[in-house]
């Protein structure tokens, strides 16, 4: 058989539309994490037992699973404890913003201990308070150390993205899924997802390694 793309060409606009509804679920999936990720990462270095022992489990619990079986969970078996079917969009977004938050809240915890302690040490000493200390002090200087590390983590959720079409979300796997079923031919459209999940991981590798420039010229 020949690789022939003609056939599928004029479904190419509809499996672009599936852009929007990626971009959508990423960077709602990145803003939850990112602030679920925050919170886990001051829990682990708080010295209340009980906050310590629940960021390290959550962490252990949705790095220890695999994301596709959160994603079925919270999909398949929250409706069953809630008694109220949740939309495919927002299980994807729960699945992938709970998951991220357990891998940004390491990212994020490394970071912050990684800030020299006199910088803390000097804080506590001008009697700034511990909240104040970690917005304006710590945080800052962490973030500028893991921001390789955070974009890595984002450039992962967007391929794991494709994850979600195993639920019926019509993002750009769907779609391409449902051209290749359309036409009984599957690979160029695989092909075609294939290039256009290429194109945005490159866009935002290049938008990162922006940002680690512009933090170097303002150190």
């Amino acid at each position: 058989m020949s690789l022939d793309f003609g056939p599928i060409m004029p479904s190419v606009p509809y499996i672009v539309k599936g852009i929007g509804v990626t971009i959508q679920i990423v960077a709602v999936s990145i803003a939850l994490g990112f602030v679920l990720g925050i919170i886990l990462s001051l829990f682990k270095i708080s010295r209340i037992g009980i906050l310590q022992w629940f960021g390290d489990a959550y962490t252990s619990v949705f790095r220890g699973t695999p994301l596709i079986l959160q994603l079925f969970i919270i999909y398949y078996g929250l409706p069953q404890l809630i008694d109220y079917q949740i939309s495919s969009f927002l299980a994807a977004v729960l699945a992938f913003g709970f998951n991220s938050g357990a891998y940004v809240s390491e990212i994020i915890r490394a970071g912050i201990e990684a800030v020299d302690k006199g910088q803390r040490e000097a804080a506590m000493a001008l009697g700034v308070p511990y909240g104040q200390m970690m917005k304006d002090i710590i945080l800052p200087q962490a973030m500028k150390n893991i921001l390789p590390a955070l974009m890595n983590e984002f450039i992962t959720l967007t391929k794991e993205s494709a994850l979600v079409s195993v639920i019926g979300v019509t993002d750009i796997m769907r779609r391409s899924y449902i051209v290749g079923g359309d036409h009984y031919s599957f690979l160029p459209p695989m092909l075609i997802a294939g290039v256009i999940y290429y194109i945005m991981v490159m866009g935002l590798t290049l938008l990162g390694k922006k940002f680690e420039r512009r933090m170097k010229r303002s150190d």
